[in-house]
């Protein structure tokens, strides 16, 4: 099938969804629908090892629409994003993200969410959505058990942007690579994950997640509940969100 904002394969165990929206892979509701339709499909798709993210374009993705964050649109916005890793967990089969350029906001999410991620020397990672009035919910939801609780909590709240080594050091990537490399270094990357057996990728993957003695869901309705009821409620959410989109400095009232 034909996908205005996205382009999807499936072929010897690989599926991979291709982010295609030029210039940089700004997701909005409808490249997020896409994304959620291919997942859907591949559920319980038995010969189905891997399934790779990967992009066009001058970068991964410099993030979520930043328009569809304001107003009525919020709460659809939010169930369209989380769905997508609602679907990723679902799926249960290991995902990887090869990522370069900008990996910002929603991108980042996306690709730290992912189980393997292999990244261009060149890529620049970070969430600086606080610095617009609002939070990552899929980042403080994943990101303290990946990285440990320092070092989210100053990724988090600064807003700041890390190198591709630095998220290799806090643990963010598994593998840093020059960027000429990445598209064949994703390859044999992804090499060994497609001559097992889907399904006991998918019980090991299930027996990891396990081991972590922690659920996805729970944590993350909880999240949504506080953006949504709480931080869309705030002044300063709106302020922010219209700053940016007005191009200007945010006048924060701390309220």
């Amino acid at each position: 099938m034909a996908y205005e904002h996205i382009e999807a394969n499936f072929q010897d165990g690989l599926g991979t969804i291709t982010l295609n929206r030029p210039p940089v892979n700004i997701m909005n509701i409808a490249m997020m629908e896409e994304i959620n339709e291919v997942l859907e499909e591949w559920q319980g798709k038995k010969d189905l090892n891997l399934v790779l993210f990967n992009a066009k374009g001058k970068c991964f993705s410099a993030g979520v629409d930043v328009g569809e964050h304001m107003g009525d649109l919020a709460p659809k916005m939010i169930a369209v994003f989380h769905r997508m890793f609602r679907l990723m967990d679902s799926i249960g089969i290991p995902t990887l993200a090869s990522v370069y350029g900008s990996c910002l906001g929603g991108g980042c999410e996306l690709a730290v969410f992912c189980d393997l991620v292999i990244s261009s020397e060149d890529a620049k990672y970070g969430q600086p959505e606080i610095q617009v009035g609002v939070f990552p919910p899929i980042a403080a939801q994943i990101m303290p058990r990946i990285i440990g609780r320092k070092a989210a909590m100053d990724l988090i709240l600064s807003g700041k942007i890390i190198s591709a080594e630095e998220a290799l050091s806090m643990g963010l990537v598994n593998k840093v690579v020059a960027r000429e490399e990445l598209e064949s270094a994703t390859d044999e990357f992804a090499k060994p994950y497609l001559k097992l057996s889907a399904e006991v990728l998918r019980k090991t993957k299930k027996a990891i997640m396990a081991g972590l003695r922690d659920d996805f869901e729970p944590s993350l309705k909880i999240i949504e509940d506080i953006y949504l009821d709480e931080l869309m409620n705030t002044a300063d959410a709106h302020e922010g969100l219209n700053a940016f989109m007005e191009k200007r400095r945010p006048e924060w009232k701390n309220e």
